[in-house]
């Protein structure tokens, strides 16, 4: 709730500046409020028959903004199964996750796939681990959610934005 007011309060501001012709700053101070990616991690022991969702728990479980999400899982056995969805779309139907981890070690690009896909503003992120075999699995894992868009750029943004008011410099 004060996040959402503190919001806001930011755009409202940004408003203003842009009205009164600071449009560099009004961009800066839009785009700020969610700019970085933000990530969150997981160590779970599941014993047999158990699920757990790792996001339950987590203040962007239902992000306020577009993002691409990343999922990065490691098991420390085999038989462990996964269901990832986001905004009502499944980016992984039930499956294995991959195995051969060391409980307690986040996994990380160097030696775990991510599974990627879209986060939509104001939708839930769902991921979902089950335990079918007939012993203790370690889960360990991390989702990181970057906020995507160029701020009041047009295009949506990617690559470097030309100043305000300003022009192309070189050839024509």
């Amino acid at each position: 709730m004060i996040r959402a007011l503190l919001y806001l309060v930011v755009l409202w501001l940004a408003k203003g500046l842009w009205k009164l012709g600071f449009r560099t700053t009004a961009v800066q101070l839009a785009v700020m409020a969610i700019s970085t990616p933000v990530t969150w991690t997981w160590s779970q022991a599941m014993l047999t028959g158990t699920v757990f969702n790792p996001l339950t728990d987590w203040q962007y479980e239902t992000p306020s903004f577009q993002g691409m999400i990343e999922v990065f899982s490691r098991a420390t056995a085999v038989g462990l199964i996964e269901t990832i969805s986001s905004a009502g779309d499944t980016l992984k139907q039930e499956s294995p996750v991959q195995s051969g981890g060391t409980a307690g070690v986040t996994p990380s690009r160097l030696n775990t796939e991510p599974v990627v896909g879209k986060a939509a503003a104001g939708e839930k992120i769902r991921i979902g681990y089950r335990n079918p075999t007939g012993g203790t699995i370690t889960v360990d894992g991390q989702i990181i959610l970057t906020p995507l868009g160029g701020g009041a750029r047009r295009g949506g943004g990617g690559g470097r934005a030309r100043p305000f008011g300003g022009r192309r410099k070189g050839r024509r």
